[in-house]
Formats: C-alpha cells, structure tokens, sequence
C-alpha cells in the first residue's frame, strides 16, 4: 500500500498492523515523517503488553466460563418457561440494560443447548466454546502484524509446571523470533518526498510492485495528482482518494488566462476543460464548510468570521493590501478582544500596527457591529451551498477516471459519518488487470 499524504501514520500504521501489509508512507514534511517513526516505534514498545493482557484475559474467560455454565444451566432450566421472547420495539433505558439482556439472551441459548445433550456432547461443547474463545482473543490480536506474537499454540497446555523439554523448545523459540525481527524490515515505511503529477515512485520505493494507492484527506491538488499517478502507473491496481482542503486547489481558468502547459488541480476531466470551467477560491471556501454539523446544531463561528471581515477592510483602507500570501492563522482564540486581535493580525501581517491608535481601529468595530447578522446569514448561504460545489469537484475526478481506458470500476463511495468527517467521500477506482 503505498499512503500518499500520509502525515504522522495514522492510517499506515493501522493498515500495516490490522492487515500485515507493507505500507510506504509518504509524505512532504520531514517533521511528519519522524512523527511517523517515533509512534511506530512507541506502537512496537506495548506490543508485548497487548499479548499479556490478551492471553490473561482468555484465562479468565475460560475459568469463568466453565464456573458458571452448570449454574446458569440449572438457572435457566427453571425459568424457561417464565421467558419472554426479546420484543425488537422495546424501548432501551440504558447501555447497560442493553448488555444485560443480549448477556441474558446469550446465556439462554447456551442452557437450552446444554439441556438436551449428554455428559459427552456438553464436554464437547465446552471444547468448542473455548476454540472460540481463542479466536476472538486471536482477532483482538490481529491488530498486530504476523510475527509480533506468538500464535496460541499453547493456550490448551495444562497450567501446571512446564516441563524442561518444553522450556527448552519456547527458548529457542523466542531466539529465533528475534533473530528474525532484526534481519526483517519493519511493515511500515515512513518516506519523506514531494509528490506532483510527474513524480516517479520508483525513484522512491525501489521495491515498487503491484500496489493500492491510498490518501486519506490528502490537500489541495494532492488529492487529483494521487489519481494522475494511478491511471499513468502499471504497478498501483486500485486507488482510494479522500480529498480535503478545496480552497488550496489550482485552477487552470481561475484567471482567465491560457495556462494549458501546467498541470492543475481543476478541472480535471475534458469535459469540464472544454467548457473552460472555473470555480474561483471564494466558491471553493464554501466547499470546506460543513452542512451536516450545521444541521446537528453546530454552529458557525460568526463573530471570529466577522472580526476577520472587519480586519480586511481595515488593511484596504489604511495600508491598501488587496493580496496577500500571508495569513492571520487562528489568531481569534488568542485574543482578549477585537482590539487585540487586530493588533496581532498586523504583526503576524508584518504591518505597522503604530499607524492605528486604539479609538481608530474600535471605531471600525462600531460602525459594522450591526451588519453581524447580515454576515451570519450570507455564511449560511454559503452552508447550503457548500455540497453542490464539492460534488462538482468530486464529480470531476470521477469524470477524470470514466475517461481512461485502463479503469475497470470507479465510483464515488461514502465513507465516514459527515458530522464526524465531512470530507466523507471516496473517489475509488480498479484497473482493469484486477478483474481478469
């Protein structure tokens, strides 16, 4: 798997570990990518804690299991017939009502089981029941790759004292494994490098084999060179794109100028290039809003909004700034008052905050205090807007792929909850070699 945009490893680091896959990181900050080593190797650190804890838990499972199966059975055999069948409708007070009565239910279902077998079969059962006990502890576990645990082989010995042939054979054992943790490589691989369209990952990864590309929140134009390189690439098979950040995508018609040399970020597909389409930064701004937490209750940030609003006109008006590359940042949490927000906003702007004395810059506050509603209603606007604008942006890419001959499948899937992540959709793509 190869994670373009991959930050400090979250997602490499999970997909490593759950699926035993090799991952090559990627990302453009070295900072990001020495984050990326020091979790991994605090991750590998609690691996052996993960396994203890694991391993004593089966333990106690299995004793309390086999301390409260008779009794349960004796139980429920004189309450059977006082049960009543679980009602779907019914309302659930509480979280732990809800435990209680699956935890019921299960424990019914055992007993009526167990009722009708001999002594055998319920010995039988109790084997079977413990098999089951092991996978579930074995899929608790799979969070870690292959050989950072011992497979359970031994959870069915005896607790009594190993012998000294048995001592012998784990030794051993345990040497070999870490013999063979030093000679291996580790599954995930932090890289740090500058993706574009053009970048050749073979200069990256030397060992570049048939792949998954994935970027989860991947920004600006990362998002659509991450699918440039899957269509022009043999090696990645499929590809799973979660763009974020619109407002830092290029666009080729942004200033009217014929600019068709460069590779931009949108549009993508011919269609939408034919028609000269363009967005403007305004209208991708309002593609990072959130509709979905909006419509939960969450509301927006009006008065942070219209400090910043104020804040433009009074560098227009008093330092004739129209452009800039610099930007405020989240000054507003910091600041005491709208007094102090503007003072730092210029020295973070590098203006001369001398050249405005307190009344003056208070006397901006006063004169559009009055028009905070007006804003707050423009950005709601701007919030129903929003979803139209970004599925244009992801219809596009999606274009982009129905356009080439090498794609078997694409589609544009949902993946998160949009109130916990509203950038929740996947473009998602197949070569056609997967299908064969």
């Amino acid at each position: 798997v190869i994670d373009i945009g991959s930050g400090k490893g979250y997602l490499s680091s999970f997909l490593s570990m759950h699926y035993n896959l090799k991952v090559y990181g990627i990302d453009s900050s070295n900072t990001n990518t020495h984050g990326a080593h020091e979790r991994n190797r605090k991750l590998k650190k609690h691996w052996k804690a993960y396994e203890r804890r694991a391993r004593a838990n089966l333990q106690s499972q299995k004793l309390e299991e086999m301390n409260d199966r008779p009794v349960q059975t004796e139980i429920k055999c004189e309450s059977n017939n006082n049960e009543k069948p679980l009602n779907n409708n019914s309302n659930l007070q509480s979280q732990d009502q809800v435990t209680t009565q699956d935890s019921d239910v299960f424990t019914g279902i055992i007993a009526f089981e167990s009722s009708k077998q001999t002594e055998i079969n319920l010995v039988a059962q109790t084997q079977s029941d413990e098999d089951k006990l092991s996978e579930n502890v074995l899929d608790i576990l799979s969070v870690l790759p292959a050989d950072a645990v011992d497979i359970f082989s031994s959870s069915r010995c005896n607790c009594g004292e190993l012998c000294d042939e048995e001592k012998a054979r784990r030794k051993m054992a345990s040497l070999q494994a870490k013999a063979s943790k030093s000679s291996e490589s580790n599954l995930y691989f932090p890289l740090t490098s500058y993706i574009t369209a053009e970048t050749e990952l073979s200069d990256i990864i030397t060992d570049l084999e048939d792949s998954v590309m994935v970027g989860l929140h991947t920004c600006g134009d990362l998002a659509p060179n991450t699918l440039r390189i899957f269509t022009t690439k043999p090696e990645i098979k499929a590809v799973c794109s979660v763009g974020c950040c619109y407002h830092l995508l290029s666009e080729q018609y942004e200033n009217q100028e014929d600019c068709t040399g460069e590779v931009w970020g949108f549009p993508m597909c011919q269609y939408l290039k034919d028609e000269g389409w363009c967005c403007g930064r305004n209208a991708r701004m309002s593609a990072c809003l959130a509709l979905e937490r909006v419509a939960v209750g969450q509301t927006l940030p009006t008065e942070s909004l219209f400090y910043r609003a104020v804040l433009q006109v009074i560098i227009e008006e008093n330092y004739g700034v129209t452009k800039s590359d610099r930007h405020v940042g989240k000054i507003f949490s910091k600041s005491s008052s709208f007094l102090d927000y503007v003072r730092k906003s210029l020295k973070k702007l590098e203006l001369d905050d001398s050249k405005l004395s307190d009344s003056c810059i208070m006397d901006y506050y006063e004169k559009y205090k009055d028009r905070m509603n007006e804003l707050e209603a423009f950005n709601m606007l701007k919030v129903v807007l929003a979803p139209c604008i970004e599925v244009l942006i992801l219809l596009d890419r999606l274009c982009y792929l129905k356009e080439q001959d090498n794609i078997a499948w694409s589609g544009l899937v949902k993946l998160f909850d949009p109130v916990k992540s509203p950038r929740c959709y996947g473009v998602v793509a197949l070569k056609k070699q997967l299908c064969s």
